[in-house]
């Protein structure tokens, strides 16, 4: 009894600290479609919560940093900084290397600008090419001649040898599109497979780079390949022990993966679930509490869930049975108009700890109307440890009709600050988690 009255005092003068800072604590949130009825421990929460501040890590990561290909050194200049906040925080800081598949990259460069997509492995690798962009279209006809120009090919239908044709017929490269059309969303970057190998380079581009290159017009493009081997991606994990002694009573883990994929600044997938967790671990960092917290940013998730599912295997059982829950934040911030519902994702649509705990602080917080779920969805972190019987669900943005609308910038280039992300959505994010991580990190048992 005598532990509960210390964390309750605690608690409630951390609180009274916080909303002498800010009175607006106990105001309607932003966003809020209701008015809160907040409990002691989520003062010190929502009082100190600042989306301007994970915007500030956000910039670096989308914007200084760029693309953060998992075990390139573009996500290495990610885990550092990761790695230096955390520990600026005082966490214990432990970086995490696991093997990684290797990678096909490229660049294309058009007038001062430099864009990022992906090569493919049958094609013409560590070779740079220039030339004009001759539009090809679906490649059902091409020129007799293609010498010393930069084949682009949009939409090529399966089965089209029209990528091996613009090759034999002496393009100096090749630029592999694909374009959808509404309600679909734009298309990424990729790695082309071709049925048989050719002597130049091939780079699949994204939606964006075809809709530029087309208003255009015949202009000149520098195209470079890339193959990155024995690659090694990183998890950054950041620890803090219970503030009570006695009994363990486990940890409370919020996580996000910090990676993207080629040619993606990533700032919403998932610069903005790793900036929430930047955020929660300051506000988290010196509040009392029974469990430990962990806040573990993955690589590799792009390549499949590679850095969580190696984290989730080292576990012994002993210490997977301590882990009370996990708070997956995977693209909590778009700023897409029709993303109005924020979704509690379980792998088997099924109620656990973490998802009974966000639909309870946005109960208090009066965010009730918001809130969907939990509804069945795999896809992110929150799956291995699914899978090894842990409570994890993933929580996300997206639209009312159900979590399978994204928003149409997602895996493209154009997933940027300014395009893509929504201080607001992410300040409710990092509340309604900041709350229920909080809420759970102070049971016992």
């Amino acid at each position: 009894m005598r532990r509960r009255s210390l964390l309750t005092g605690a608690a409630a003068v951390a609180g009274a600290v916080t909303l002498g800072l800010n009175p607006a604590a106990r105001a309607q949130r932003p966003g809020a479609s209701d008015v809160p009825d907040l409990a002691l421990g989520d003062y010190p929460v929502v009082g100190r919560v600042r989306a301007d501040r994970a915007m500030e890590h956000l910039r670096v990561l989308s914007e200084r940093i760029g693309q953060r290909i998992g075990g390139t050194e573009s996500e290495h200049r990610a885990r550092d900084y990761l790695a230096s906040v955390l520990r600026d925080l005082r966490y214990q800081v432990t970086l995490q290397p696991f093997t990684v598949p290797d990678k096909y990259l490229s660049t294309l460069t058009v007038g001062s600008d430099m864009w990022h997509a992906g090569a493919s492995r049958f094609g013409a690798l560590g070779a740079t090419a220039t030339g004009q962009v001759v539009d090809l279209d679906t490649g059902a006809s091409l020129p007799a001649d293609l010498t010393g120009k930069v084949a682009l090919l949009v939409n090529v239908p399966a089965g089209s040898t029209a990528v091996l044709d613009a090759a034999r017929l002496g393009a100096a490269a090749v630029l592999v599109g694909r374009v959808s059309v509404p309600p679909a969303g734009k298309t990424s970057a990729f790695s082309p497979t071709l049925t048989a190998n050719v002597a130049v380079p091939v780079l699949g581009v994204a939606q964006v780079h075809v809709e530029r290159l087309r208003a255009a017009g015949a202009v000149t493009v520098t195209v470079t390949t890339t193959h990155l081997a024995g690659l090694t991606s990183y998890n950054v994990i950041a620890d803090r022990p219970a503030t009570f002694p006695g009994r363990d009573h486990g940890v409370v883990m919020v996580t996000a993966h910090y990676d993207s994929v080629p040619g993606s600044p990533g700032a919403n997938d998932d610069g903005s679930g790793t900036v929430l967790t930047l955020e929660l671990a300051r506000v988290l960092r010196h509040l009392p509490t029974h469990k430990a917290l962990r806040f573990a940013l993955w690589g590799s998730e792009e390549q499949g869930l590679l850095g969580s599912r190696y984290y989730v295997n080292q576990l012994a059982d002993a210490e997977a049975a301590r882990i009370a829950g996990v708070f997956q934040n995977d693209m909590v911030a778009t700023s897409h108009g029709p993303a109005t519902a924020y979704w509690l994702l379980s792998v088997d649509g099924g109620d656990n700890a973490t998802t009974a705990q966000v639909a309870a602080a946005a109960a208090r917080l009066g965010y009730g109307s918001q809130v969907h779920g939990p509804v069945p969805r795999g896809s992110s972190d929150h799956v291995p440890f699914h899978e090894r019987k842990i409570a994890a669900a993933n929580f996300s943005w997206r639209g009312e009709g159900g979590p399978h609308q994204l928003e149409p910038l997602y895996h493209t280039p154009e997933d940027t600050i300014v395009q893509n992300v929504s201080p607001d959505r992410l300040q409710i994010s990092m509340e309604l988690i900041g709350a229920a991580a909080y809420r759970l990190a102070c049971t016992r048992g």
